[in-house]
C-alpha cells in the first residue's frame, strides 16, 4: 500500500506540474484548447493571471514531491496530507466556479492518494 501511496503522490504532483506549465508557458497556445469554456479572446488579456495560478500549482506539486522525500513515516503522512488537501480544497473550489470537470482532474487523484497515504 506505501507503493501505490507514492505512486498517487506522484501522480498528483505531475497533473500539477502539467497546470504550472500550461498556466505558465502555454496559455495562450494550449490553454483554449483546454479551457474550451473561455471565449479564446480571454486567454491573451488573462496571461499575466494564469501564470500566477500556475505559480501556485507549482508550490503544490513541490510540496507533494518535498513529501515523497521525506524518510519519516509520520512526517510522510502529515506532510503529503496538508498539500493532498490543499489540492483537493482548491480542486473544489474549481469545480464549484470553474467547471466540474476539475472535480475528475484534480480532486478525485488527491482525494485517492490522500486515502492510500493514511491506508499504508
Amino acid at each position: 500500500m506505501f507503493l501505490l501511496a507514492q505512486v498517487l503522490v506522484g501522480l498528483v504532483a505531475l497533473i500539477h506540474l502539467y497546470i504550472l506549465w500550461l498556466e505558465m508557458f502555454a496559455w495562450t497556445t494550449r490553454g483554449p484548447k483546454t479551457f474550451r469554456s473561455l471565449r479564446p479572446e480571454l486567454f491573451e488579456p488573462t496571461k499575466v493571471l494564469a501564470a500566477n495560478q500556475g505559480l501556485y500549482n507549482g508550490f503544490l506539486a513541490a510540496g507533494l514531491v518535498w513529501a515523497l522525500l521525506i524518510a519519516d513515516p509520520a512526517w510522510h503522512r502529515y506532510v503529503a496530507s496538508f498539500f493532498l488537501g490543499c489540492v483537493a480544497v482548491a480542486g473544489l473550489y474549481g469545480a464549484a466556479t470553474a467547471g466540474r470537470r476539475i472535480l475528475l482532474v484534480q480532486t478525485g487523484p488527491a482525494l485517492l492518494a490522500l486515502a492510500a497515504v493514511w491506508l499504508a
